[in-house]
């Protein structure tokens, strides 16, 4: 019996303020994020690039397109993860990040990953 390919990465974020690295007078908020990628289908596929919407309070956008994430490229089979930490910087207190990875699977199909919405919140801004 023949099935089809589950092309599904599963995508969690964690964020944190880096106080030592923003500078609150001049309006330079910096947040650390880890994200976990999680093989949830049923065929290997490889990150190619990356795409972030990072929002800050007032509605400003940084559009990111980038090739892989953090130098690498990884290949995931299915049960697979993958974790990396990275950073972004924005002008509020709080802001939120959401985009997608472009993917790869063994069998040349390629598809995206999307990265569900999460909050960048400077601690006690948010209640």
């Amino acid at each position: 019996m023949e099935t089809t390919p589950r092309y599904e990465i599963a995508v969690t974020a964690v964020a944190q303020y880096v106080a030592e690295q923003s500078d609150e007078t001049e309006g330079r908020y910096v947040f650390a994020y880890t994200i976990t990628l999680r093989n949830t289908g049923s065929i290997a596929a490889k990150l190619l690039s990356r795409h972030w919407y990072i929002t800050d309070a007032t509605n400003q956008v940084q559009e990111v397109r980038g090739a892989g994430v953090v130098g690498e490229h990884p290949f995931l089979r299915p049960g697979e993860s993958f974790e990396y930490t990275s950073g972004a910087a924005i002008a509020t207190p709080v802001g939120t990040m959401r985009g997608s990875y472009q993917m790869e699977a063994e069998d040349g199909t390629k598809f995206d990953a999307p990265i569900p919405e999460f909050m960048l919140s400077m601690p006690r801004v948010l209640h």
